[in-house]
């Protein structure tokens, strides 16, 4: 099939779709696509009745080779249903996945040393200004105060705390403005952004405007990420590669089960294989 020939694919829903002659029903694809996000309804239809054709083709292939399997709790209070215990059951019997070494973990670590660092962590104090970002006139007048607040503070940096417990409108000006250790994702990004280039010990010079109002900021310390060692991070990297093998075992899989069916509707090649041609 061309790259044009799949486009054209997803600009409509199939009239039906089949696996050895066992209709999808509509109704049951159309449930189905609430569970994949799409840029559109077409393309949610066409993920939809693809993954009830692969859960079919499974099916029919754990029938046909009589597949025996109990169906399992996670432990949260959900139950397999028997048709996924069957689907289960044969991945486990057909599908072999092997683990990641030693030498893979390593090797993977070595060529992505750049992804295992620790976060970089902040202690840093603020006044907070309240303004809705849509009224205009508040976030002006809690600009202009918060440049006011800049200036005097410029002269009279010691002055922090007790400003903060005077007007800002955060439970913080309690402990004189502190907002106390801060990791890497834990602010708005207007915010962390900040933190990331002030001057440590200073007042920033100017206001920080976030959703929550505008901000007098003062970085009091900067802990920069760091490295972290191969023992850190050997069993997410082990975990990582184990499901890459696992995931590229069983696309492999379905491609074997859909080349010797009967497909009717939708496309089973795995994408790289049909943008390929």
């Amino acid at each position: 099939m061309s790259a044009c020939s799949v486009k054209d694919s997803i600009a409509a829903k199939p009239r039906s779709v089949s696996v050895n002659g066992k209709v999808i029903p509509r109704d049951d694809i159309a449930r189905e696509t609430q569970n994949h996000a799409a840029a559109t309804p077409i393309e949610a239809w066409q993920k939809a009745a693809r993954a009830l054709a692969i859960r079919e083709l499974l099916l029919q292939e754990a029938r046909r080779l009589a597949v025996e399997a109990e169906p399992q709790s996670d432990g949260a209070d959900r139950r397999e249903t028997l048709d996924e215990a069957l689907i289960r059951g044969l991945v486990e019997q057909e599908v072999a996945t092997p683990t990641a070494g030693e030498a893979d973990c390593r090797r993977y670590f070595e060529a992505n040393r750049q992804r295992f660092a620790a976060g970089a962590l902040y202690v840093a104090s603020h006044i907070l200004l309240p303004a809705a970002p849509g009224d205009a006139a508040a976030r002006a007048a809690a600009q202009s105060r918060a440049e006011s607040l800049i200036a005097a503070l410029r002269q009279q940096p010691d002055r922090f705390a007790a400003l903060a417990a005077e007007f800002s409108a955060c439970p913080s000006r309690e402990q004189g403005g502190s907002l106390g250790e801060i990791a890497a994702g834990d602010t708005v990004p207007e915010f962390e952004s900040v933190l990331k280039r002030a001057e440590v010990g200073a007042v920033h010079p100017e206001p920080v405007l976030s959703r929550f109002g505008i901000h007098v900021v003062r970085l009091d310390a900067r802990q920069e990420g760091r490295p972290l060692a191969f023992e850190q991070v050997r069993e997410h990297i082990a975990a990582y590669l184990d499901e890459a093998v696992r995931r590229r075992a069983l696309s492999q899989y379905i491609a074997v089960l859909a080349a010797r069916a009967d497909i009717g509707g939708i496309d089973l090649t795995p994408a790289d294989d049909r943008l390929a041609h």
